[in-house]
């Protein structure tokens, strides 16, 4: 809960003093800059959240895997401005964390069916939060990474 908690704010601070132009630029070429990732991020929140919803709002839900990268073909995403798309996680972020806080203990470990690839998978709260906290770092460090080498290396 912490991590995911604190994603919003952690990007904020590894971006604070980076020019808009400095965030649409990728560090290397064919690598994704600090706003394709933010939409990367965007998009995991989307499809993931909306798995952790039905987890808790049905009874052993059966679904489809969605891919995120999928699932971004489908928005605008990567067409936000950092700030936008940045207040816009925020939110997003706020109203998960408000629906996982109260949570009791049984019901991190509610379950869906989900498939992937032909094989259905047991999933749960608990395995979508916590894969989407370890997404997440990785993805921070590389906006980390990215923000070194676009941003900082100016100054």
């Amino acid at each position: 809960m912490a991590l995911l908690a604190e994603t919003p704010s952690r990007l904020a601070g590894l971006t604070a003093g980076c020019t808009p132009e400095q965030l649409g630029a990728p560090p290397e070429p064919g690598e994704w800059s600090v706003i394709e990732v933010l939409a990367h991020l965007r998009a995991c929140a989307d499809v993931w959240g909306r798995s952790i919803t039905r987890i808790l709002t049905e009874d052993t839900p059966a679904f489809r895997y969605v891919s995120p990268r999928t699932w971004i073909r489908e928005t605008d995403y990567p067409d936000w401005t950092f700030e936008a798309a940045l207040a816009a996680f925020t939110g997003q972020r706020a109203g998960l964390i408000a629906q996982l806080e109260p949570l009791t203990s049984e019901a991190w470990l509610r379950t869906a069916n989900v498939t992937k690839s032909g094989k259905p998978r047991v999933e749960t709260v608990r395995s979508y939060a916590e894969g989407m906290a370890r997404h997440e770092l990785i993805h921070l460090e590389q906006i980390a990474h990215t923000v070194g080498t676009v941003c900082h290396h100016e100054r």
